[in-house]
């Protein structure tokens, strides 16, 4: 990833292109769906601890889908705050079905 992105709207489509593999895109939708469940239980437990296990349990499954299966680097380790934004994109497209699941 040496290509430098000047704005969200330039990284997205890059983004994309490295979630390729379904398998890799599922295993981002099932870390993304039980960080909200997590973040619901949170707040209705009052257990405020328990958001320092949304980043583990979100980039847990993102990481091993790349590692895994997408054979690739995940772009958070070089674009952090697009990569989050991005995966938060990817999963609300795909629930929209404007993209594959």
């Amino acid at each position: 990833m040496s290509k430098r992105f000047n704005s969200f709207a330039e990284f997205y489509p890059f983004y994309l292109s490295q979630h390729q593999n379904s398998i890799c895109r599922t295993l981002h939708y099932i870390g993304s769906s039980l960080v909200i469940l997590m973040l619901v239980m949170t707040l209705y437990l009052g257990q405020w601890l328990l958001l320092l296990s949304l980043p583990v349990i979100g980039y847990g499954f993102a990481w091993l889908g790349h590692f895994l299966f997408e054979k690739n680097r995940p772009a958070t380790f070089e674009y952090p705050f697009y990569s989050l934004l991005a995966d938060w994109v990817m999963y609300f497209a795909a629930i929209r079905r404007k993209i594959k699941l």
